[in-house]
């Protein structure tokens, strides 16, 4: 990112964690695309329940850790939640990423994005979440300038 902003928090439980998710989320358009970096058990899935929740969201969110990919449908928008913990190299879901950036009505959150680098644009929010202890998170947002939407209230 050429230049990007950096937005730093801290998450004392899964409740803020997800309301921070959940802001975010009200204020997607489409088109974004999230990736989540933090050990397993940080929150990312956490924040993700409150992203779907904000984008107006009812469906039940889950980890997509064994299933790869998750889709939710949030009115006009479809958040999709893609997981590759388990894939040493991303194959076939390089092409899946390249067609779902094309639509707009998209939101994209990626978990364990390494194998996909080449595929994801640079035009991205990257959230880290850093485990404190059990439950405190430190959570820092870089994203570009053309998402400062996101962030104003």
């Amino acid at each position: 990112m050429n230049s990007s902003t950096e937005f730093k928090t801290r998450s004392s439980s899964p409740k803020t964690t997800e309301q921070l998710g959940q802001r975010i989320g009200a204020q997607l358009k489409g088109g974004e695309v999230l990736e989540l970096v933090g050990d397993l058990g940080s929150g990312k899935t956490t924040f993700v329940r409150g992203l779907a929740k904000g984008m107006g969201s009812l469906d039940h969110v889950a980890s997509p850790t064994f299933t790869i990919s998750r889709l939710y449908k949030a009115g006009r928008l479809s958040l999709h939640h893609l997981d590759f913990y388990r894939l040493a190299e991303a194959g076939i879901m390089s092409h899946e990423i390249k067609e779902l950036v094309l639509d707009r009505n998209n939101v994209i959150v990626i978990e364990w994005a390494d194998v996909t680098h080449d595929v994801l644009p640079s035009q991205r929010l990257i959230i880290r979440f850093a485990t404190k202890d059990e439950s405190h998170r430190g959570i820092k947002i870089t994203y570009p300038k053309q998402l400062d939407y996101i962030f104003k209230e």
